[in-house]
């Protein structure tokens, strides 16, 4: 019989790979948690993961794996707190050895680190070749510029590990949500063929996934949606019933702020269609979902549901696109706008003159015409950009190079000049057979 007066609580310590880790740490050390949840891995992330790995068998994991599980291991091994991420992006092996030798380090003994991997399907990807949605061609249309594909994996393979005594599951291209999804799972034994549970946990994830922006941040807008404290903003905690249920809070005396408006936000983030929120494990239904505010700072999340699943897996293609070439310069003082106007003029006219392919060209002053049209007057200081996407990473570094030589050949008072030349990635969406995925896990112990 199911206990409905039990809960689980949920940290969401992460929703980016550069997000902070005090606020995670707190969670770990003061939350009482039961799972504290990582989400690292965004679609060009696990790309570059990958050509990171390509250079160096030991790489391809989240940069900032090491310096989280330094602050939050201790705690969580004291607390009996499991941890779930899918900070392994491109190399789940190599980020759970990371994990061992630092719990190791930290004299830890008896953790138990899993490995997820199997969402990693490019050589499957590239013999059934299916479309790319986004591009309206099939994939081999694209060569030897796909770097990446990466499957969207559901709770399944964290359900497993976690059923194997997993303190830490470290995952690829799991789906945000599943990795709340597999603790509820794990925890309170739901079929994995129960729908409206497995929704309303869907849901539950989708709320955490994002860490603060659930808890005010990016939201703030003052005098229009104030967040107090933002600089000390606290990480959101879900306590989820045994019916998927969710309470959202977060810890005592931390900045932000938490209620109906922040998690609206949160929750219509990346929705197409509210009643099917396509996922791995189901089909999720956010139409008649209500937030309650219960108390300061915490919201009741109660009314979703879900239907069966569709059997398919979206997989992220990650191709090499283009090149960037970029070049900036400063004017300042009396007639710095004018300079800078002058100094485009000078840019277009050199570009027209070489006569380079380019596929695209955009020239602005920052700050007074790269975002809305020509300000009128004259600014105190502007800065020149000059960009454009290129074939070739030579044709790029030609576009950077012609901001460089407005030092001499250019306007008065120049200066502070930078050029750079990117590799951009681009991301493709393709759908694929569940079972053309078989994910796999790899246990290691102190």
């Amino acid at each position: 019989m199911t206990d409905t007066t039990r809960t689980l609580r949920i940290g969401g310590g992460a929703g980016f790979s550069g997000d902070r880790i005090d606020p995670a740490e707190a969670l770990a050390r003061d939350g009482r948690l039961d799972y504290l949840v990582f989400e690292c891995l965004g679609e060009r992330t696990v790309a570059l993961a990958q050509k990171a790995r390509r250079l160096d068998p030991d790489k391809g994991y989240d940069p900032w794996l090491e310096r989280r599980m330094q602050a939050v291991l201790p705690h969580c091994a004291r607390n009996g707190t499991r941890i779930v991420s899918n900070m392994g992006a491109a190399n789940p092996r190599a980020a759970a050895r990371a994990t061992h030798a630092i719990a190791r380090d930290l004299g830890l003994k008896g953790m138990k680190i899993a490995a997820v991997t199997g969402d990693d399907i490019l050589a499957r990807v590239q013999d059934l070749n299916p479309e790319v949605e986004e591009l309206g061609h099939p994939l081999d249309r694209l060569g030897n510029r796909v770097v990446s594909a990466n499957a969207y994996t559901g709770a399944g393979a964290i359900v497993t590990a976690l059923g194997q005594g997993a303190d830490v599951v470290l995952c690829g291209r799991a789906a945000d949500p599943a990795m709340f999804l597999g603790p509820l799972i794990h925890e309170f034994g739901w079929s994995m063929q129960d729908w409206p549970k497995l929704g309303r946990g869907t849901i539950a994830g989708h709320l955490l996934e994002c860490s603060c922006q659930v808890t005010g941040g990016y939201f703030a807008d003052p005098g229009v949606k104030d967040v107090p404290d933002l600089a000390n903003i606290g990480y959101p905690i879900g306590e989820i019933d045994s019916e998927g249920n969710l309470t959202l809070s977060k810890l005592p005396g931390t900045g932000g702020r938490l209620d109906r408006r922040t998690c609206t936000e949160q929750l219509l983030y990346e929705l197409h269609d509210p009643a099917r929120y396509l996922q791995p494990d189901v089909i999720a239904d956010f139409s008649a979902v209500t937030l309650t505010e219960t108390a300061p700072d915490e919201v009741r999340v109660e009314g979703g549901t879900g239907r069966e699943r569709t059997g398919l897996l979206k997989a992220s293609v990650g191709y090499v696109d283009s090149f960037i070439g970029e070049g900036q310069i400063s004017y300042s003082g009396p007639g710095a706008q004018a300079r800078g106007r002058l100094a485009l003029e000078v840019l277009e006219s050199r570009l027209a003159r070489l006569g380079l392919p380019v596929q695209e060209v955009r020239a602005e002053l920052i700050g007074i015409d790269s975002a809305y049209p020509s300000r009128q007057g004259d600014a105190p200081e502007v800065r020149v950009r000059l960009a454009a996407r290129c074939e070739d990473a030579e044709t790029a570094q030609m576009i950077a190079a012609e901001v460089d030589g407005l030092y001499l050949a250019g306007p008065a008072g120049g200066g502070g000049v930078t050029a750079t030349v990117r590799e951009m990635i681009g991301i493709g969406s393709v759908y694929v057979p569940e079972a053309l995925v078989t994910p796999e896990i790899e246990m290691m112990e102190n």
